[in-house]
């Protein structure tokens, strides 16, 4: 299943992490160690942050796409399930039933 992870952090830990000449290469490595299908990085409800698009096998994979997140930025992390649009078009017969059996 493919999921939004809404990432923010403070912005006292992202000044020091920002110090580290290091900061792009770790940001990559984590993306790729991530298998990451996108990355957007912005301001998140008024701090450091970004949106990471992963596809996720098992529901146990997401601790450990959580995890470096929190220690290395002691960020908040949030998962929302997305869709394709080919996935949206999968969901019409779905969407056609609960139509027929709840819309008034």
């Amino acid at each position: 299943m493919r999921f939004m992870m809404k990432i923010r952090f403070p912005v006292d830990t992202g000044n020091e992490a920002l110090k580290d000449p290091e900061f792009g290469a770790k940001i990559q490595h984590l993306l790729t160690d991530m298998n990451a299908e996108a990355a957007y990085f912005t301001t998140v409800e008024g701090q450091r942050g970004g949106y990471v698009v992963v596809d996720v096998a098992e529901a146990s994979r997401i601790p450990a796409l959580a995890e470096p997140w929190f220690h290395w930025l002691e960020a908040d992390v949030e998962f929302v399930p997305v869709m394709l649009p080919q996935d949206l078009g999968a969901a019409g017969d779905g969407i056609e039933a609960a139509v027929r059996e709840w819309a008034t």
